[in-house]
């Protein structure tokens, strides 16, 4: 493990951040052991553990793999005409196990809890982690405690505990459960996976780009869109593209990576705007994105960073603007995705609107969740019902309003 603040490097062990400074830790591998052949990768499972060599678990054959990403990355035609793109892809996520891309790092991180000999795992979560940690855990026989904020979907509720978790819940904000899961890890000596694995945990979702440029033919996309909520996501996705192409996986200086997140909820973007090179605390967020409500995101920072080095942007589109995008990768790709993943899509439209993307762009949507976990963010309205007669007295063309049909 290699410091990202002041360099010291450390064996993995039961580290959360560096003993030295207290700054994040980042795994770095024997880049030399990388064999990603054609023939090598045909081999291996269908899933983030066939980059094996790139995630911190010593014996990956003690992986705990429920079947977690080499989701589609699927190429949206009609919704690239109807925002005037030439080449949109959407990597879908929502088909993981769980549903959302959280299985990528819960893998890794209970993975890794029983790889150091941990008896009880858990996490703070605004909901899509907590189903993830819970299943990972069930798959490894191991209990496990999910710390929520008021406020959390019902139906995420619901997924852990069909799984088996034992659920917190604090009277509170995601930031104030996270606070007491840290005194929990602390006193109890569990793993929890966002906190005290932190390190390991962040290193699954970088699959999200080993994938994205495998699916692509190994070459990388020209800009990628990904949410905001801890700035976890965006930091380990950059870091993957920055591996591939240290190993000549990809060619030039990798995708611009743009960030999104609901308007009120929106630290990172805020900073990006105004120039900041620190991030300013929300302390009572109030979005439809409800994922990505996180006021004091751990790391912000770096993924404000990470924006600004690659050339990207960072927007926060309103509530009303993700339920519109909802509806727009519902109706143009027949892909149903909760607040969290339609907001790079409200972004994206935003950026082609302000000329931040250029239309010969080949662009990438992280969709990172699946819709049927907050299904009231689309709740129908009278508009979207016509109400008949059994009797259907009348032309039918007329009583179903043929013609009118919204493209």
């Amino acid at each position: 493990m290699r410091c990202r603040e002041c360099g010291s490097e450390h064996e993995p062990a039961r580290l959360s951040v560096c003993p030295d400074c207290l700054g994040p830790l980042d795994a770095f591998y024997d880049y030399g052991g990388v064999d990603w052949s054609e023939t090598s990768l045909s081999r291996r499972p269908r899933s983030l553990w066939r980059y094996r060599e790139l995630l911190p678990l010593l014996d990956y054959r003690r992986a705990v793999d429920l079947g977690a990403g080499l989701t589609p990355l699927r190429r949206a035609d009609r919704l690239a005409r109807a925002l005037g793109l030439r080449e949109v892809y959407l990597k879908d996520d929502t088909v993981n196990p769980t549903y959302s891309f959280k299985d990528r790092p819960a893998s890794v991180a209970v993975s890794k809890a029983l790889e150091l000999g941990y008896g009880v795992v858990g996490c703070a979560s605004t909901g899509n982690l907590a189903a993830a940690t819970a299943a990972h855990a069930a798959k490894a026989g191991l209990p496990c405690y999910v710390f929520i904020p008021k406020g959390i979907e019902g139906t995420k509720i619901s997924q852990a505990i069909a799984y088996g978790a034992r659920i917190v819940r604090v009277n509170g904000t995601y930031d104030e459960a996270n606070a007491v899961a840290s005194r929990a890890a602390e006193r109890f000596g569990w793993a929890l996976v966002n906190i005290n694995i932190r390190p390991y945990y962040v290193e699954g979702s970088k699959s999200l780009a080993f994938e994205v440029c495998e699916q692509l033919g190994w070459e990388a996309p020209d800009h990628v869109i990904v949410p905001i909520g801890s700035g976890a996501l965006l930091n380990a996705i950059a870091k993957g593209f920055g591996e591939l192409r240290d190993l000549g996986f990809i060619e030039g200086r990798g995708p611009k990576i743009s960030g999104a997140q609901g308007l009120g909820c929106s630290p990172v973007v805020d900073a990006f705007k105004s120039g900041r090179d620190s991030i300013e605390p929300v302390e009572a967020p109030s979005t439809i994105a409800k994922s990505l409500a996180i006021g004091d995101p751990g790391d912000g920072v770096y993924a404000l960073r990470r924006i600004r080095e690659s050339g990207g942007f960072a927007e926060a589109p309103s509530d009303s603007e993700i339920t519109e995008a909802i509806r727009l990768l519902g109706r143009t790709e027949g892909l149903f995705t909760e607040p969290a993943g339609a907001v790079t899509v409200a972004a994206l439209k935003r950026l082609v609107s302000s000329g931040a993307i250029e239309g010969d762009e080949r662009v990438v949507c992280y969709i990172t969740g699946n819709g049927l976990k907050a299904p009231e963010a689309v709740a129908s309205s009278e508009a979207d019902i016509l109400d008949i007669s059994p009797a259907l007295e009348g032309p039918w063309a007329e009583a179903l309003e043929v013609g009118a049909w919204r493209s």
